[in-house]
C-alpha cells in the first residue's frame, strides 16, 4: 500500500530498531534443568533474570521471537512516576492508606529504573525532560488542578498547572485548554535500554533462548516441566513475563490480561525552527482523553514520534499510519505536508482493574498488566518477582494480594474492545 504521506523509504518497523536492531543471539543449548525458567525476554523477564543470576541462580530466559521483539522495543519511550488510575479512584476502592502506598510505589518504580540506568551505565538516551499533560476539554483542566492539590499533599507529586494562555511555552498547539507539567517524567530510547539489559543479563552467565516458545508448563515433582519445539527441560521455579503477548501455555494468566495494540508513527526530520515552535522544551506529551494520544521528540530532537489508538479493532501499521498522521495534524496543522518515515505497533497489556499485578498462580510466579506504565513498572516488578522467588521479604509491594480478575467468556481475545473504545471516545467527545 502506498499513500502520499509515506516517505519513499518508509519502514514498517519501530524507529528505535534503526539504532538498536533486534540482536541475533546464538542458539543456546537447553540444559536438562535450571533453577529458574523465565517466559518472556522483555523488560520484566530481563530485570528478573538480572536479579536472580546475580544472586547465584541458574537462569534460562525464553522468547518465541527475537529477544525483545514485543512492546519493550516498540513503546514510545515515555516513563513517569504515575499509575493509570488516579489517587481519587484508588482511594474510593482501596482506602486512602493503600491508595497512597500504590502511588508511592509507582514513584519508587520510576526511580528504580533511573538508578538502574545510572548504576549499570546503560546508554539509552535517558533524559528527565518532564511531561506536558494537555487538557482536551476545559473541565479537564480544573479536574487536574484539583487532583494536583491532593497529590502534592499526600505523595509529594511534583507538577505545576499551565493555563491555556501560557501553553505555547510547552507545546505549539491551540488544541488544549491548558495543561499540567509533570517535572519528574522522562524519556529514553526503549530499544537501547532493552539492549543494555540484554548485555547485563548475558554478562552474568544467564542464557536467553530466542525463537524458542514455551508451549506447555506442567507440575513435575517439586518443580515444573517446560515443553518447547527444541525439547523439554525442568525448572524449580517459573516466572511468566509475557505481558501483552501472553499465550495458551499459561491460559489462566492469558484470561487476565487484555492485549491492546498501540500504534506509532515517526515523521521525517523537521527543521530546527519547527521543532522549537511545536515542542519548545522537548518534553514528552500526552492528554486527558481516555483514548489517549502520546507523543515526543525523537532523542536527537529532529522528529516527532506520535502514538495512539486510531481503530476500534487491530489493524495494519500501513492502515493506522495515515490515521495517526491526521490526528497529529489536527494538533499541528503545519505538519500536513510532512511525510512519515516509520509506522509500527505493539501490544500493551491492560487488566480489568487497570492496575499492574504480581503474584503466584498454581505455583507459577508472574508480573504483568502494566496498563501503559510498562517502562518503569515492568523493570521494577521484574526485580520484585525475582526477590519473591529468592524468598526475600523485600519482594513485597503495594500491589500484593490484589484479586487478578477475569470475566466470563473471556479467554484472551478481547472481543469487547471495539465497543469499549467506542464508548470511551463518546465520553471524550462529550466531556466538558
Amino acid at each position: 500500500m502506498t499513500h502520499p504521506i509515506f516517505a519513499s523509504d518508509i519502514r514498517f518497523q519501530p524507529y528505535w530498531w534503526d539504532e538498536a536492531p533486534r540482536p541475533s543471539l546464538p542458539e543456546v543449548h537447553l540444559p536438562k534443568a535450571v533453577d529458574v525458567a523465565i517466559m518472556g525476554s522483555g523488560y520484566t523477564g530481563l530485570s528478573a533474570a538480572l536479579t536472580l543470576a546475580r544472586a547465584g541462580r541458574e537462569v534460562m530466559v525464553f522468547d518465541a521471537e527475537d529477544a525483545g521483539w514485543g512492546c519493550s522495543t516498540r513503546n514510545g519511550g515515555q516513563l513517569g512516576p504515575t499509575l493509570h488510575k488516579s489517587l481519587k479512584e484508588l482511594t474510593a476502592k482501596y482506602g486512602k492508606p493503600r491508595a497512597v502506598a500504590m502511588f508511592k510505589e509507582a514513584q519508587t518504580a520510576f526511580e528504580y529504573v533511573a538508578d538502574l540506568i545510572e548504576a549499570e551505565r546503560i546508554e539509552c538516551q535517558f533524559r528527565r525532560c518532564g511531561k506536558f499533560m494537555g487538557a482536551h476539554r476545559p473541565g479537564r483542566y480544573e479536574a487536574m488542578a484539583r487532583e494536583l492539590e491532593v497529590l502534592r499533599r499526600e505523595v509529594g507529586f511534583d507538577a505545576d498547572m499551565v493555563p491555556r494562555a501560557s501553553q505555547h511555552n510547552e507545546v505549539g498547539t491551540d488544541a488544549y485548554y491548558g495543561g499540567q507539567v509533570r517535572h519528574r517524567n522522562a524519556s529514553l530510547q526503549p530499544a537501547l535500554y532493552h539492549q543494555g539489559l540484554i548485555d547485563r543479563v548475558l554478562s552474568t552467565g544467564a542464557r536467553i533462548a530466542a525463537h524458542t516458545p514455551v508451549t506447555a508448563v506442567a507440575r513435575e515433582g517439586k518443580g515444573f516441566a517446560l515443553t518447547t519445539p527444541r525439547g523439554s527441560m525442568t525448572a524449580r521455579e517459573v516466572i511468566v513475563a509475557t505481558n501483552g503477548y501472553t499465550g495458551d501455555a499459561t491460559r489462566e494468566l492469558r484470561r487476565r490480561v487484555i492485549p491492546i495494540g498501540s500504534y506509532i508513527i515517526t515523521t521525517e526530520p523537521l527543521a530546527p525552527e519547527v521543532m522549537d515552535r511545536l515542542m519548545p522544551r522537548r518534553r514528552v506529551v500526552s492528554d486527558t482523553r481516555r483514548v489517549v494520544f502520546y507523543y515526543r521528540p525523537s532523542p536527537d530532537g529532529t522528529r516527532i514520534v506520535f502514538g495512539g489508538r486510531v481503530a476500534f479493532s487491530e489493524t495494519d501499521p500501513r492502515v493506522s499510519a495515515p490515521r495517526l498522521h491526521h490526528a497529529m495534524t489536527q494538533l499541528f496543522p503545519e505538519l500536513k505536508g510532512v511525510k512519515i518515515s516509520h509506522s509500527w505497533m505493539g501490544f500493551v497489556a491492560y487488566t480489568f482493574d487497570t492496575l499492574p499485578h504480581i503474584g503466584v498462580r498454581d505455583g507459577i510466579h508472574y508480573a504483568m498488566g502494566y496498563c501503559g506504565t510498562g517502562v518503569p513498572m515492568a523493570t521494577y516488578l521484574g526485580h520484585k518477582v525475582a526477590l519473591r522467588v529468592l524468598g526475600s521479604p523485600e519482594g513485597a509491594t503495594a500491589f500484593d494480594d490484589l484479586p487478578f480478575q477475569t470475566r466470563p467468556l473471556y479467554y484472551g481475545n478481547p472481543w469487547f474492545l471495539a465497543g469499549a473504545l467506542m464508548y470511551y471516545r463518546c465520553l471524550d467527545h462529550l466531556a466538558r
